[in-house]
């Protein structure tokens, strides 16, 4: 009898083995459409998509805890090394943690936005959003630690932001984001104590702000 059913049974099973399915390259997991504002992409800015595996032999990313699936940016520089290089200080120092750093050539640095920060409960009251001029200081401060190392010749007495040019907000930038910056060196006149760097502040992958950047070094 049991051997009755499943011949009947067979048929259908073969059906709909045969339907095309939606599986990953590796034919394992399967993949589920999603709204664009929920996409993984884009997590920092929504709830984040846990994706279901229907494979039981490899259950990792749903073994492993959310808080450790996202491991910590790297420290080149942590923070009292930083305060070796800035002048600045308390509320104006932008800068938390320097990520990477190529000698006389750019600089990635991070600043983690936090509703404590002195700037918000003015900038708006209503809805919290970094200004954008503070975005400007925090990529030109990331620009300094570039410009006053002993690589590039800079002096760690002097440091003046000089100018800057072609400066674009692409999106707002909120509490809870963390903005990555990223200042390279286009040009140096070391006679003259003058540099010109490019640069883009990036929050989940996406640029908030970018421009080109005039800095000094010297006695001003």
């Amino acid at each position: 009898m049991a051997a009755a059913s499943s011949s009947l049974l067979s048929p259908t099973l073969s059906h709909s083995l045969n339907k095309p399915r939606r599986f990953s390259p590796s034919g394992l997991s399967l993949s589920f459409s999603v709204p664009r504002s929920l996409s993984l992409q884009s997590y920092h800015r929504s709830n984040s998509v846990t994706c279901c595996s229907l494979n039981g032999g490899d259950n990792t990313s749903q073994d492993i805890p959310i808080e450790n699936r996202y491991p910590a940016f790297p420290t080149v520089m942590d923070i009292n090394q930083i305060r070796e290089i800035l002048p600045h200080r308390f509320p104006f120092l932008l800068v938390d943690r320097v990520i990477e750093y190529n000698p006389g050539v750019s600089a990635v640095a991070i600043k983690n936005v936090t509703i404590n920060d002195n700037f918000f409960p003015g900038h708006f009251p209503e809805r919290p959003i970094m200004p954008g001029v503070l975005m400007v200081e925090a990529m030109a401060q990331v620009g300094g630690l570039v410009m006053l190392q002993p690589e590039v010749g800079g002096s760690r007495e002097n440091f003046f932001f000089a100018g800057i040019d072609k400066v674009r907000f692409r999106k707002p930038v909120i509490a809870g984001d963390t903005l990555v910056m990223r200042m390279t060196l286009v040009k140096l006149q070391k006679r003259f104590g003058i540099a010109k760097m490019e640069g883009k502040a990036y929050v989940g992958g996406e640029v908030v702000c970018e421009g080109e950047f005039l800095m000094a070094t010297g006695s001003g």
